[in-house]
């Protein structure tokens, strides 16, 4: 997959594309379908797949404080993006030029100028251009005039819901894991580079593997029953939690700490995957340390538990 990082990158599909315009937070079924039904259409007429996105996303970019919580971060978004038939993910810094420009400009300058589309697959509710002015019907009319069809996206449903990022974060804020699972397709992970943190957990007997979730509003938060990949072959049962740790710190950054069950080793540095099976509890302040030693005891138990009774899972023994 070519990165094409704004409109002057050398890296767009010149000799034309198919293509679809979203956040893509997720990844989720309903945006594998959309690439499904682009890679189709793409081969019918010989053009490559691409997908643009914004970044920041529009609603962080206009209300910060009250925009939901990121599935993804860019980097997850991308990698996940990479690992599907996607030939090219256009990246547009989203500004206040952006913002500004008037519905047609965006189509001439973005979708004809620089990606010189023949098909583009778009939800009929997408609002584009200077104050949302540009719409589904818009994109038809001018489509027809310049030579690219549009098709509304297909919605993908599953049990009964139609799948969305909506959905997926309300799973993840209630901590119905199975249900976020079902609409991604896969279990809700985190990806990133474990880094040095205050060796606390060390201390107390339960060394983590620490990953810096790089935001403040999570859609998840808690403690978990986790397995990291990056680490082997075989993913890693571990327990996880995800806050602030109200207990030993001091601050707000909102952090993932994953011990390992049965293992050691020098883990600094590497790039892992955690995937999220089952929530154990919600992240709570306690009374001191040996408070709450006991309960990571627990913790550590109700993992090896869940894991025992889910034998598609990696063993909790060595």
């Amino acid at each position: 997959m070519r990165l094409a990082l704004g409109l002057q990158s050398p890296h767009l599909p010149l000799q034309g594309c198919v293509a679809t315009i979203g956040n893509f937070d997720g990844v989720h079924l309903g945006h594998r379908a959309v690439i499904e039904r682009l890679v189709t259409e793409g081969q019918r007429l010989g053009l490559p797949v691409c997908v643009v996105l914004f970044e920041p996303q529009p609603r962080e970019y206009f209300d910060p404080v009250t925009a939901p919580p990121r599935l993804m971060r860019l980097r997850e978004k991308v990698d996940r993006l990479s690992e599907l038939p996607v030939d090219y993910t256009l990246i547009l810094r989203f500004n206040a030029s952006l913002a500004a420009l008037a519905p047609e400009a965006f189509i001439d300058t973005i979708l004809i100028r620089a990606l010189n589309i023949k098909y583009l697959v778009i939800g009929d509710d997408f609002r584009f251009g200077r104050r949302r002015e540009g719409d589904f019907r818009l994109l038809e009319k001018q489509g027809a005039r310049a030579g690219f069809a549009v098709a509304d996206t297909a919605s993908v449903v599953i049990d009964g819901e139609r799948v969305s990022s909506t959905l997926v974060r309300e799973a993840l804020l209630v901590g119905d894991l199975d249900r976020a699972a079902r609409l991604l397709g896969k279990p809700y992970e985190v990806c990133g580079r474990i880094i040095h943190g205050q060796k606390r957990g060390r201390g107390m007997g339960f060394p983590t593997a620490n990953l810096l979730m790089q935001r403040k509003n999570t859609p998840v938060q808690g403690v978990f029953a986790v397995t990291m990949r990056g680490l082997g072959e075989t993913p890693r049962p571990g327990v996880a939690n995800v806050g602030i740790r109200p207990t030993v710190s001091g601050d707000d950054k909102v952090l993932l700490e994953t011990h390992l069950l049965d293992f050691s080793g020098d883990l600094y540095g590497k790039r892992v995957e955690v995937e999220f099976h089952r929530k154990l509890r919600d992240e709570r302040r306690f009374s001191g340390i040996p408070a709450l030693s006991a309960q990571i005891e627990q913790d550590i138990q109700a993992a090896r538990d869940f894991f025992a009774g889910h034998p598609n899972h990696p063993s909790c023994t060595p």
